[in-house]
């Protein structure tokens, strides 16, 4: 089932998740709507509080990026079957030199900025059977699980920006809190006026 994402202004994008608990009803179900709704949104990731769950989970299918022409043929190879789900997640290191890469949100439509992040990370999660992992992820899958990662963690890639990008993106960024956007796909706005 394709759930509505929610947009850039909703409390539930800025609270702090809450790890899933073992028992957790239908979580196979939730991770299945998870990345119907982020296909439907033709995008690589998509976090808990987006579809308005407060819970430390996220869904990633790298894919897309497998023909990307910029990446080496390792990295094209590495991302061409990375779908995995992360649950109750925890980045244990993030090193290397910080990069800059153009980076987007299903929240925040057509809004993409360049954001540094370290290149290489360890964490540790469990995945769709609760089964416990320990990976390292290098370049850009682990930029990919820093965004999501971030989303859980209660922040934004918007919040990495300099103050003077903040202060260009406001109203660009009030506007798509109050709907006034053209998505292709479902989305739920905080401060949408009612009889619109």
């Amino acid at each position: 089932m394709v759930l509505p994402i929610v947009a850039y202004g909703d409390p539930v994008l800025r609270k702090k998740a809450k790890d899933i608990p073992k028992d957790f009803p239908n979580l196979e179900v939730l991770v299945s709507n998870m990345f119907e709704t982020m296909y439907k949104a033709s995008g690589v990731g998509l976090a808990g509080p987006q579809v308005g769950l407060p819970l430390r989970i996220f869904v990633i299918d790298a894919s897309p990026f497998s023909d990307d022409e910029d990446l080496s043929e390792e990295e094209q190879n590495q991302l061409s079957d990375f779908k995995k789900t992360f649950i109750n997640a925890k980045i244990e290191i993030e090193e290397g030199e910080e990069w800059a890469f153009n980076e987007g949100c299903l929240s925040i439509p057509d809004i993409r900025e360049d954001v540094v992040r370290k290149p290489e990370i360890k964490i540790s999660y469990l995945d769709e059977n609760l089964n416990p992992i320990t990976e390292r992820y290098s370049g850009l899958a682990a930029r990919i699980i820093q965004h999501e990662y971030d989303h859980i963690e209660g922040i934004l890639f918007t919040d990495k920006l300099s103050s003077l990008k903040k202060r260009l993106l406001k109203s660009r960024l009030e506007k798509i809190s109050k709907g006034k956007i053209n998505v292709d796909y479902k989305m739920r706005f905080p401060n949408l006026k009612k009889g619109r």
